[in-house]
């Protein structure tokens, strides 16, 4: 697909779509004389970043000011922006599943779409992307401009589904060895982990699962007749994920605040050990120590049975307190 030839401008994909499911690639060169059926839709693909790329959506894109200035903006949040003559400005987010990336450090996309162009900007790489090439060059892909960026927001719920699936079941792991095993200890920086997971997540995810919404009620010319349904159904399967990463974060404050009652409970029982030992030794604590004391009139200091007579005391002493202990309950 011409990826080597197109690298230097910061073209990532250029195709047009066949109108059955199917694609080719442009270079770059054919840009600015291609001419499409009535049937074919472009896609460009551009990595934001690249200066030639940038030089390309002021220059040659067709696009104004406003719209260009909107699509390379540094940072920006999930949002829809319609424009006038049916056509639309969408930025989403997928899961950061770059080599060394937090997940939950989402992949921004953004994407201007007509009838028959779709202009999508990304900084890193974005899998959802890639997946797409694969099911155009198998002719198993979107045939149109509205069904081309249905797809991709498809495999980035996809791919969120993915992950709040894995944080659900790392947690009933977690849940399932805690009531197993009554010494297990969670890690807490783990535990941490997955709920600031599960708050960036939802941070992206609550204003992309509202976009979904209103593409679901937005009614363009070029869409096609039952991408309301899809985008309905994506607006809810976002909201399940939503309620689950809402779930998760519950379940994490709660293995935490079980933890910390577990330990609570362990010290204290501890404390509670280490009082009844102190109680037991402190009257023979107190009775040696008077009997330790350097004057005269100490009873059995010149019996050679004093000793013996003072352990016994001693025992019987501790046998007392043992007895009343256990009568308190204490023990």
């Amino acid at each position: 697909m011409f990826e080597d030839e197109n690298a230097p401008y910061g073209l990532v994909y250029a195709l047009v779509l066949d109108g059955q499911g199917g694609a080719r690639g442009l270079r770059y060169s054919e840009l600015a004389s291609l001419q499409l059926a009535p049937e074919q839709s472009l896609w460009l693909h551009w990595d934001r970043s690249h200066p030639e790329a940038q030089a390309w959506l002021r220059r040659d894109s067709g696009l104004n000011e406003f719209v260009c200035d909107l699509l390379l903006e540094e940072n920006t949040r999930p949002r829809l922006v319609p424009l006038p003559e049916s056509e639309l400005l969408l930025f989403l987010r997928g899961v950061n599943l770059n080599p060394g990336a937090q997940p939950e450090d989402m992949v921004s996309v953004r994407i201007y779409a007509q009838a028959q162009r779709v202009v999508s900007l990304r900084l890193r790489q974005l899998r959802a992307t890639d997946e797409m090439i694969a099911l155009l060059m198998a002719g198993k892909g979107p045939r149109t401009a509205s069904e081309l960026v249905l797809y991709i927001a498809q495999r980035l719920t996809e791919r969120v589904q993915e992950l709040v699936t894995g944080l659900t079941e790392t947690l009933d792991s977690e849940e399932d060895r805690i009531d197993a095993d009554e010494c297990y200890e969670p890690e807490h920086g783990s535990l941490l982990q997955l709920r600031r997971r599960a708050a960036g997540l939802r941070r992206f995810l609550a204003p992309q699962r509202d976009i979904y919404g209103q593409l679901a009620r937005i009614r363009l010319p070029w869409f096609v007749e039952d991408d309301g349904d899809y985008w309905n159904e994506l607006n809810n399967s976002l909201t399940r994920q939503l309620e689950e990463l809402e779930l998760s974060r519950e379940r994490v404050a709660l293995l935490l605040e079980a933890e910390d009652r577990r330990l609570g409970e362990r010290m204290n029982r501890t404390m509670y050990r280490f009082g009844v030992i102190t109680g037991i030794f402190l009257p023979m604590t107190f009775l040696t120590g008077l009997l330790g004391i350097n004057v005269g009139g100490i009873p059995g200091s010149s019996s050679p049975y004093g000793f013996f007579a003072t352990c016994a005391l001693l025992l019987l002493l501790a046998a007392g307190q043992w007895w009343m202990f256990r009568r308190l309950r204490w023990l």
